[in-house]
This record gives C-alpha cells, structure tokens and sequence, in this order.
C-alpha cells in the first residue's frame, strides 16, 4: 500500500539519503518536501535538498520552514552546540560530517512562495485523506503549524520522527541533536494528541548501521542515488571511527533513513515499545528524552524503537536506489 508523506529535513548528509529514498521507493507517494534549520543554516538545508531532488529527478515541490528555533535564540543562558563534528583525513584536510553539497550541479529548482509552516497548515486543513508526515529534523516547522491550529492533528494519519536516545546522546551528555536544537518544538509535538508518533531514537539507529561493505553493494548498483550514497556513508564512517566508534568496525549510523525504511516495511523495526516520553527544557538535561518505563503508564504517548533489522534497512536502500537514473 502507498504512502502518502510530507517529509521535513534538515538536509545533511543522513538527510539526504532519506530523500533519495522516499523520493524513489514505489511504497511512498511523496506529497512534499519541507526544509528546516538543523544540521546547518535554513539556507543551506534548503540548497542541499533542492540538489538531492534533482539528483533523483523529483518533481516533489519544496517547501522551506523556520530559520530559526522556537524559543532557543531568545534564551542566551541555554547550553550551545558549537561542534560540527570534523574529522581529519589522510592529506590533512578537515572535513564536516553535514557539508554544502558543492560535488552535485548547482539547482534552478524554485522553492514554493508558502512557508512550510503555513503549508502544514493549508494541506492538513483541506487533505481529503489523511497523511504520514516524517520529520528527521527538528521540529520546529511542526510545532509552529500546530501553534497556529492545533486542529491539523485530525488529518495526521502517523507521526514518524527521528530524534531523542534513552542510552545513547550525541550533542550533550544527555540529549540527541535534533530535539537539543530545539526542545521546545519536540515537546509541543509530543503534547499535541496526534494519534500516532513512532520514534527512531539513536537507540535503533546505532544498531541498523551501514557498513563498508554495505557500500560495495551500492556500488555494483551503480545509480547516481547509490552513487551519492556511497559519498554519504563513507564520510559518515570517518566520522564514526575517529569519533564514536560503533559495534561494528567500519560502519556508520544511517539515521534519517530508518524512518522512511519503517515506511516502506514496519517490521525493519524490530523492538517497539508503546510509552510516555516528554522533553527536558532545564540545564544540564535541556532537550533529553524523558522515558516513562513504568508498566502501569496509563499516558502514552509515542511508540519507540530500541531495535531494528540492519540487513532489511539496507535492502530496502538498494531496491529503491536501483530505480535511480
């Protein structure tokens, strides 16, 4: 059965895979693409994602989101994150694991004059059925159409993001990336009565990692989406040796596209667990998961992965990569 999704990116290098995955897979009917800032300015997510979608010949519209958080850049005493995580390679040059991407043609792909906010809003308001939206950036593009009218919720048939960690952290010593960029946003999603948010944690994704030889299967397949993918995951594998090595050598965690995998076939994850999460918006803690395990929970609100099938994760990228052109 297709899926008809709205996907929110904060295109870096995972990002970008997601979009060549969703853009290409027969499973997904991809309605829209919306742009936020995250792994690096509004200006450059949304270049990025223009090039990818070229890249695979899309004619999904973009739509480009917020500049900036919720509520974050008005609060000076929060804790920042600064690091960009860089590597350095054998000649000594520095490189960051989310980069322009300068190495595909420059794009003439015009962005639609709503932003993705009022989109949201517009869409959801008026769909005649209901759709998946997968947000693998922060939630702030989101969180602003839900403050403008909470009543979107009704035409949100899933919610599937990436983001948060109950053992795992990445930008602090207790929060993921996406919702410490902005807690705020994340919270008010979990709050809002959607009727279903699935959740791919670092905890699932560290573990359906893409390997070196994973890559050499993209290889014999030969498309530019597995092309560029093979760009992709070997940076990130730099990364990830010489900064947070994995349980497997050579290898990388591949996080955005877990979610649109899920998509495509739910049983890529293989430990869900249906529980209560809510954000941390204090201190130390700003924009860790809250995990609520207790059985007697009677307030769900979110089904979480803790385990996943990384063989499956990885055929799914290769049947969609293949039909690239």
């Amino acid at each position: 059965m297709t899926r008809k999704v709205i996907l929110d990116v904060d295109t870096g290098s995972d990002d970008a895979v997601a979009i060549m995955l969703a853009a290409l897979h027969p499973a997904i009917d991809l309605l829209a693409v919306c742009s936020v800032k995250g792994n690096q300015s509004l200006k450059s997510t949304t270049e990025n994602t223009k090039k990818v979608l070229d890249l695979v010949n899309s004619k999904t519209p973009l739509y480009q989101g917020c500049k900036e958080a919720f509520v974050r850049e008005v609060c000076p005493w929060r804790i920042k994150f600064e690091d960009r995580a860089t590597i350095v390679d054998e000649e000594g040059k520095e490189h960051f694991i989310h980069e322009d991407f300068d190495m595909l043609p420059k794009s003439d792909r015009k962005v639609e004059d709503m932003p993705a906010s009022i989109f949201y809003v517009d869409y959801l308001k008026n769909a005649k059925e209901p759709v998946t939206i997968v947000a693998v950036g922060p939630l702030t593009n989101l969180a602003v159409a839900l403050a403008i009218d909470p009543s979107i919720t009704k035409n949100i048939e899933e919610l599937v993001l990436m983001g948060g960690a109950d053992d795992e952290a990445n930008a602090t010593s207790s929060a993921e990336f996406n919702f410490f960029n902005d807690p705020e946003s994340a919270q008010k999603v979990f709050q809002s009565g959607i009727k279903k948010i699935t959740l791919c944690p670092l905890d699932v994704t560290h573990k359906t990692m893409v390997t070196k030889d994973d890559c050499k299967r993209f290889e014999e397949i030969g498309t530019p989406a597995a092309k560029f993918a093979i760009d992709m995951c070997l940076k990130r594998i730099e990364v990830h040796t010489q900064r947070q090595p994995l349980t497997l050598p050579d290898a990388c965690a591949l996080h955005d596209p877990l979610c649109v995998a899920y998509l495509i076939d739910p049983s890529v994850l293989t430990d869900v667990r249906y529980l209560h999460l809510d954000i941390s918006l204090d201190g130390l803690t700003d924009g860790a998961t809250i995990i609520d395990h207790r059985y007697f929970q009677d307030n769900r609100n979110v089904y979480i992965a803790y385990d996943g099938d990384r063989k499956k994760f990885v055929d799914i990228m290769c049947d969609a990569f293949k039909l690239s052109k």
